[in-house]
């Protein structure tokens, strides 16, 4: 089923998707990944918040190529989502509502996810020219040091994913295999 949906993400719409459903999500969603994550967690092991507002927020695993003349950003494909999985279960139990990524996830981190009422969405791997037409602005929000894996704020609109793992714990990734099995 198709669904339109903006951030931030509530709990109430989080818990009204379902695995394998198609959704076009519009609104702020951050990028983080693997080098900017740690860093989450330093900052919190200081006391110190985070640099965005976490709560109800998505955040897209991904790392832009540079933006060509007149676009705010360059190829914009999804990053392995597993490589988060370590720092996933404590940014969920701290609001994040939904990440962005492609692949599976570990069992820690679908539990934070039903336990937390969010959802793990898959954009397409190898689609990232396409997808970033669907980014109308990109802003550095902080550690530019970090070149490709700097944390950016997008603004999107209409941009297209599917929830793998729903906020029941549902994971797409398990359950479409059965429906080709013989």
């Amino acid at each position: 089923m198709d669904k339109h949906i903006s951030t931030p993400i509530d709990a109430e719409t989080a818990g009204g998707l379902h695995a394998g459903d198609y959704v076009y999500v519009s609104g702020t969603v951050y990028v983080a990944r693997d080098a900017a994550h740690k860093r989450f967690m330093e900052a919190l092991d200081r006391g110190e918040n985070l640099p965005f507002p976490v709560e109800n927020a998505a955040i897209y695993y991904m790392g832009p190529s540079p933006a060509r003349e007149g676009r705010p950003i360059g190829s914009a494909g999804p990053t392995t989502a597993s490589r988060m999985d370590k720092y996933a279960p404590c940014l969920l139990d701290l609001g994040l509502r939904a990440m962005i990524g492609k692949g599976k996830r570990t069992q820690e981190v679908i539990d934070a996810v039903v336990r937390n009422q969010a959802v793990y969405f898959a954009a397409v791997g190898g689609a990232g020219a396409l997808l970033s037409k669907c980014i109308q602005s990109s802003e550095l929000v902080c550690y530019g040091d970090l070149g490709a894996e700097a944390v950016l704020k997008l603004e999107v609109a209409d941009f297209p994913l599917i929830v793998v793992v729903d906020a029941r714990g549902n994971n797409l990734y398990e359950t479409a295999t059965g429906d080709y099995a013989e």
